[in-house]
């Protein structure tokens, strides 16, 4: 037998391989990030400009990792740790996040040798004409026919190599995507216990409301018993004290959701939370400068801004897919196989082989690809938009959170002072009514005007523990790749 048809297989697979030395670039634009994007822009990365605003205020110090441990408080650490641990959105964006890398992994087996394999064993017989043998029955007996097929995709125009291009992308923005809830989950948490403590620091500050007019109604009584003031006056003192007792049960309803949320956020029934909360009357603060760092650290560091930018990466990667679509998919492909009697299974003349390149290849319909690509290519510049828009909500959000919380100090300080005076107002007016120099109604209104002072600085109050909480979140949390 000639040796020369061998010889021309063999000569097929090293043709393929020299195709795969030689192959071509990918196809579509490589990614990089558009110049005239926001994120690029000289100002984005400056520092901000609430925090110059209000130097004494905020730092330029970068923001710690767990920013929540600012607040110095050891029962909101194991509260957004357990949150951290447990939170059912959190679990949810885990379980996304390793679909998505299993997609990649799919992505990266197209590089890899596919193999197939089949075995077909059989008993009876052929019939006698497909054996060219008209008119005679063949011998009954037991046949096989098996086989292994393998296949090597030569990826010339890089469709594969785009397509994990793309799947990296967007594991990396699901990653992103996870960071992001967490910065959610951490903030909720601390905001719910704040909000808890808070709204038991102003039922503290309306109970001692309620005490106050309490000791007013009853030295009322005793006037009124002296004769030295009318019935009138003491209704008006009972009308002051229903009015301040009022304000407990929507402050009590405003503590208990909030306990309820905190207790979901870790991932527990709405009515396990801890018990210990339901007595906590003292919000927790950050004292002194808060570290905020710059616009380049908040780029760096939000994590809508980083899976905007891969969703970014991924939809450029894609052009390069659609692209390479219009091309010839070639293959280096090998197939072994062995069909005969059982009997004698595997002898040479069973035997069957072929080893070549298998191409396989869609006419272009320029019409179709055309639109494909011009699907992706779209795609693209909606991806940038939404990438500008990221940035954009970022800093504005930062900006702003910075300078509610500026005004937010202000106003508390002058609230502060307020109740001061009026607290000094309604002393003077309670010993002026006891010694019969004043009527009751200016005592009256000195009281409520101390109410009024002490409720609005408590709101204020859980309204700094809030803005500070928002502050943190806008910043981005902490995650950092």
């Amino acid at each position: 037998m000639s040796a020369a048809p061998p010889l021309r297989l063999l000569l097929a697979p090293l043709l393929a391989a020299a195709l795969a030395a030689c192959s071509t670039a990918p196809k579509g634009p490589d990614y990089r990030v558009p110049p005239e994007s926001v994120a690029l822009q000289p100002r984005a990365a400056q520092p901000l400009a609430e925090q110059q605003a209000a130097a004494d205020t905020f730092s330029a110090q970068p923001l710690p990792a767990h920013w929540w441990r600012l607040f110095n408080d050891a029962r909101l650490d194991a509260l957004v740790q357990q949150a951290l641990a447990r939170n059912t959105d959190l679990r949810e964006a885990s379980a996304r996040l390793e679909r998505v890398q299993a997609l990649l992994a799919e992505e990266q087996g197209g590089e890899r040798v596919h193999g197939s394999t089949r075995a077909g064993p059989q008993y009876g017989h052929p019939s006698g004409l497909s054996l060219l043998s008209p008119g005679k029955v063949p011998p009954t007996t037991t046949r096989y026919d098996s086989g292994l097929q393998l296949s090597y995709q030569l990826d010339l125009f890089g469709q594969l190599r785009r397509g994990i291009e793309a799947a990296q992308a967007n594991t990396e923005a699901a990653q992103a995507a996870l960071d992001l809830v967490k910065v959610h989950v951490a903030a909720g948490t601390a905001r719910a216990y704040a909000e808890a403590c808070a709204s038991g620091q102003r039922l503290e500050a309306a109970r001692r409301s309620v005490d106050l007019q309490q000791q007013s109604l009853a030295l009322t009584e005793r006037l009124q018993q002296a004769g030295r003031v009318g019935s009138m006056d003491a209704a008006r003192a009972r009308s002051q004290l229903e009015q301040l007792q009022a304000a407990l049960p929507p402050l009590r309803a405003q503590r208990q959701a909030a306990l309820y949320r905190l207790a979901t956020l870790t991932g527990a029934l709405p009515e396990d939370f801890p018990p210990e909360l339901a007595e906590c009357h003292a919000a927790p603060q950050v004292q002194g400068v808060i570290p905020v760092g710059d616009g380049a650290a908040l780029l760096r560091r939000r994590p809508d801004i980083r899976q905007a930018e891969r969703e970014l990466h991924a939809a450029t990667a894609r052009i390069g897919v659609a692209i390479a679509d219009r091309y010839p998919k070639i293959s280096l492909g090998l197939g072994l196989g062995s069909a005969g009697y059982g009997s004698s299974p595997l002898r040479k003349d069973t035997i069957s082989w072929g080893l070549g390149p298998l191409i396989s290849w869609t006419l272009p319909n320029d019409g179709v690809s055309d639109a494909r690509i011009a699907q992706a290519e779209a795609a693209t510049r909606q991806a940038a938009a939404h990438f500008d828009g990221v940035v954009l909500t970022a800093l504005r959000e930062t900006e702003t959170a910075l300078n509610q919380y500026a005004r937010e100090l202000d106003r508390r300080a002058s609230l502060q002072a307020a109740r001061d005076a009026a607290a000094e107002v309604a002393a003077q007016a309670r010993r002026l009514y006891q010694g019969g120099r004043v009527g009751y109604l200016e005592s009256l209104d000195a009281d409520r005007a101390l109410a009024a002072a002490d409720a609005a600085l408590a709101a204020s109050e859980a309204q700094l523990v809030d803005e500070q909480v928002q502050l943190f979140l806008a910043l981005g949390g902490g995650w950092e790749p």
